[in-house]
């Protein structure tokens, strides 16, 4: 049921139990595994970029913003304008690629301290696909009970009006909260949470840890789910912080991996991804294999965009942006770009000029800022 909130939320402090999402030890070699039995054999990227004529043009032209604390979050609005949430001061920002300082739209949430609330605060948003009518944006924020999906209108003096509940319940911890939002090709609304570093609630299919849920704009389960009465919609995930859409209506994933292995998959309906009975591959019966492994040194992946035929995934630890090219649901060629060049990078989005924007970390506890940290960089991204 949908219900006001009232801003000012805290963060639960829970114990660490595991891991954490881009602290974990080098593992082996990255390997990929674009298909189904029989399988070819495994490639192994490069750790620097590869540079040929078409990768040249995959280049930083530009940066839109400077000194943000850890945002996390983007979207766009149909003007261009971009909606960029800060994880720790809990602040919605509302940016203008054509220049300007960032215009704050309010915060969701008590501000605390850099890395204090662990890896919860306020995460992702999404534009409604039908933002000219409805003027609403998701979000997706972390209380001091749980995570929880809310949306707010914006009017058209850019004031944020008061948020709504529309899912709530989702577990919350110091680590693993998940959280990011990608509306479907089908009209839906797709959310990543963590397993918060109980590996348990993973398959555990009557919680909402560990999953990627499908709800309708309401917040009610999406028709077409698994289980009608729940937004589930797959399970057994460490840790899904990127969500993307290719062009033929595939939905990928990107997954924290413990010590050894950082996953892509591609996500299925009702399907089970093996956390944590896999990390990685493992060939387990009734458990689906990721598409692309790395080892958690190279990535610790967060945010995933599609753009020109191949995905865009930002990688924390392994301070890269990583293409792989997809085609009829197969993942091959893994090629990163710009390592250890801009540090951390968490989230990228495709631009309405298809352009990616690609979000800094560096100021979220983990990293070493920069001077102008945390950035908003632009890059081309090329065509082969």
């Amino acid at each position: 049921m949908r219900r006001p909130i009232a801003v000012g939320v805290l963060v639960l402090l829970a114990s660490l139990s595991a891991c954490s999402d881009d602290s974990a030890t080098p593992g082996p070699p990255t390997v990929t595994a674009p298909t189904e039995e029989p399988e070819p054999a495994p490639e192994e990227p490069t750790d620097g970029p590869t540079i040929s004529p078409s990768d040249e043009r995959v280049r930083v032209v530009d940066t839109v913003a400077t000194g943000l604390e850890a945002p996390w979050g983007l979207g766009f609005l149909p003007d261009g304008r971009a909606v960029v949430t800060e994880r720790d001061t809990r602040q919605v920002l509302l940016i203008d690629p054509a220049g300007g300082e960032p215009q704050g739209l309010g915060a969701l949430g008590e501000p605390v301290g850099e890395g204090d609330a662990g890896e919860g605060g306020l995460l992702g948003v999404a534009v409604s696909p039908d933002f000219a009518e409805d003027r609403f944006l998701y979000f997706y924020l972390s209380t001091a009970s749980d995570n929880r999906v809310v949306r707010a209108p914006l009017d058209r003096q850019d004031r944020l009006g008061t948020p709504e509940v529309l899912l709530d319940g989702i577990p919350t911890g110091f680590i693993h909260d998940g959280g990011r939002l990608r509306f479907g090709p089908d009209g839906f609304l797709y959310v990543s949470t963590g397993e918060t570093g109980t590996p348990e609630l993973a398959p555990d299919r009557s919680s909402l840890a560990g999953k990627i849920l499908r709800i309708t704009a309401e917040g009610d389960p999406a028709p077409g789910n698994p289980d009608p009465d729940s937004p589930v919609w797959s399970w057994g995930h460490r840790n899904v912080q990127g969500l993307a859409f290719d062009d033929d209506g595939n939905l990928w994933a990107s997954e924290f991996g413990q010590s050894t292995y950082d996953e892509l998959n591609l996500i299925r309906k009702g399907s089970d991804y093996g956390w944590p009975v896999v990390e990685g591959r493992g060939d387990e019966e009734g458990l689906v294999n990721p598409r692309v492994v790395w080892r958690t040194d190279q990535a610790s992946p967060s945010g995933l965009a599609h753009a020109e035929g191949h995905l865009w995934l930002g990688a924390l630890q392994g301070t890269r942006l990583w293409r792989v090219d997809v085609a009829d649901g197969e993942a091959t060629d893994p090629t990163p770009f710009f390592v250890g060049e801009y540090g951390r990078l968490r989230t990228v989005e495709v631009a309405p000029d298809g352009r990616l924007w690609v979000t800094t970390s560096n100021r979220d506890g983990r990293g070493s800022p920069a001077p102008e940290d945390d950035r908003i960089l632009v890059v081309t991204p090329g065509s082969d």
